[in-house]
């Protein structure tokens, strides 16, 4: 912390600069969730569960953008450009291998988990520095994201026997 600024004006500076970090993260999440929903044909539930989720996403986003308006500032567009490039790219990472469904649903796990984490710390920051109008709403967003983790996690033993099945069928197990 600059020896000019004290604890509350930091904590505002960190909440202003978490809330353009999360408007990326959500926009990178929606760049890897669209591809994955649109190869799916063998896991209509995981095909419902990222429908899902891609629309609460976008409820995310519009949340964080009136925070961030309430605050006197807008997202980044740098950011959420190249964390949408990130993400585009992560999700094409895994179309080339033959267990492609599972590592997406390993790495949606991850994903969740990490915006979990990203929400705690940006409620607290709102504590920190009395941004209190923005709690409810970012509180929305977390558990949206608790929920999808939980909805991800209790779908990988389905999705890894249904992926067995399907290989040792010699059907394609992928997608």
């Amino acid at each position: 912390m600059p020896a000019d600024q004290t604890p509350q004006q930091a904590a505002r500076s960190f909440f202003t600069d978490g809330l353009r970090n999360a408007h990326a993260m959500e926009k990178q999440a929606l760049s890897i969730m669209q591809p994955q929903l649109n190869r799916l044909e063998h896991y209509p539930e995981v095909a419902a569960m990222l429908d899902r989720h891609i629309r609460e996403t976008e409820g995310q986003i519009q949340r964080l953008d009136q925070i961030l308006a309430e605050a006197g500032d807008s997202a980044s567009g740098l950011k959420d450009m190249t964390q949408s490039f990130v993400g585009t790219m992560a999700a094409m990472g895994h179309t080339v291998t033959s267990d492609e469904i599972i590592k997406n649903s390993l790495a949606n796990f991850a994903f969740e988990n990490f915006e979990i984490a990203a929400y705690t710390s940006l409620i607290t920051a709102a504590e920190s520095c009395g941004a209190i109008d923005a709690i409810p709403l970012l509180r929305q967003n977390l558990d949206e994201e608790l929920h999808m983790a939980a909805a991800v996690r209790d779908s990988l033993p389905e999705v890894t026997r249904k992926y067995i099945m399907l290989s040792a069928s010699g059907e394609r197990a992928d997608i």
